[in-house]
């Protein structure tokens, strides 16, 4: 029998958000595949878990997904991590899981934290409904047609950025959206974890009167045309 391929979430900051089965599977698999061996390697010195790793990211990810799947078929089993939260999520295991599903190879998903889920839930906007972007693009006017084709998305909007562009980005959605709500979860789940909510012009005023650092999610609200005035 082949042996099956877990998808292993892990924290995104705080070391103790992380699930008990996690645990065990990462203790009982052959190896475990991690986007970066020295990030993980905190994470598993921190439990004690002595499995061996191996790399896999953007750069190798070709050549390590033959021998990944190769080694499944023989029996093997491995843990898929990302350097923090759900892996495949906007992260190069995707390229992994698509070949391993068309080798016919088992796919176990142990769920955990996620930075744009943990945003959502704090966010004081609808999570009914809602549109996750993963990083928009660098380069002003392709962002900028991006989020011209969402002006008019109804639903809750999610995209990553950086520190250094995230008052450029929120800049673009003023321009664009107009003055909508939005919230930036900075640093999720970390000691220096940070959420700010409000109009995106008090935001941005915020975010210029400080050095910003860490990860962040940004939230945005959905679309909701002006009500017609009643005649």
């Amino acid at each position: 029998m082949s042996g099956i391929l877990y998808v292993v979430s892990t924290p995104i900051g705080n070391l103790e958000d992380i699930t008990f089965r996690a645990i065990r599977i990462l203790k009982e698999v052959a190896t475990i595949a991690a986007e970066d061996t020295r990030h993980t390697r905190k994470l598993l010195s921190h439990y004690q878990i002595d499995t061996p790793l191996t790399s896999y990211h953007d750069f190798n990810k070709e050549e390590k997904t033959d021998l990944l799947i190769a080694r499944l078929k023989e029996g093997k089993s491995f843990a898929l991590v990302s350097d923090a939260g759900t892996p495949t999520v906007s992260d190069p295991g995707y390229y992994l899981i698509t070949k391993a599903i068309d080798a016919g190879i088992v796919i176990s998903p142990i769920p955990g934290p996620s930075a744009f889920v943990a945003a959502l839930s704090v966010s004081g906007l609808p999570t009914n409904r809602f549109a996750f972007e993963g990083f928009l693009a660098k380069k002003k006017g392709k962002r900028g047609n991006q989020l011209a084709a969402l002006k008019e998305e109804s639903r809750t909007l999610l995209v990553y950025e950086s520190p250094h562009r995230i008052v450029a980005l929120l800049k673009a959605i003023g321009q664009i959206f107009g003055e909508r709500r939005v919230v930036v979860g900075r640093e999720m789940t970390k000691v220096f974890e940070e959420i700010i909510r409000g109009p995106v012009s008090e935001v941005i005023t915020h975010l210029e009167k400080k050095a910003v650092k860490g990860e962040i999610v940004v939230v945005v609200e959905g679309f909701h045309p002006p009500k017609k005035a009643k005649r």
